[in-house]
């Protein structure tokens, strides 16, 4: 919801999910204005992934290991926060249920 211009406001506890094309889960759109994508997801694994621009995420339930190709791995749970590099080329290994927000920037 937009209360204000470029105000977007939503709950964590939303009815309100979306099938995520060629993945396992559901997502919520709560803001795509101004370069900035984000929003809560609920997801399942293993899910491929590469993001054309920089992801910011919080876990909010479950947790996530994260294989980044030619880097590494990471294990994260309920509270983390991370950020990724755009072009990432990474397979989550998701542990449910699991529960996360998003956002990716373009710049």
């Amino acid at each position: 919801m937009e209360p204000h211009p470029g105000v977007f406001v939503s709950k964590a506890a939303t009815d309100d999910w979306t099938d995520i094309e060629g993945h396992p889960g559901q997502w919520h759109e709560l803001v795509h204005a101004d370069g900035v994508w984000g929003g809560p997801t609920n997801v399942a694994s293993p899910m491929p992934v590469m993001y054309e621009h920089r992801e910011v995420e919080v876990i909010l339930e479950g947790s996530v290991q994260i294989e980044i190709a030619h880097v590494g791995t990471l294990d994260i749970g309920v509270g983390d926060l991370f950020s990724l590099p755009p072009g990432a080329e990474m397979t989550w290994q998701i542990t449910t249920p699991y529960k996360e927000m998003w956002v990716l920037a373009s710049d």
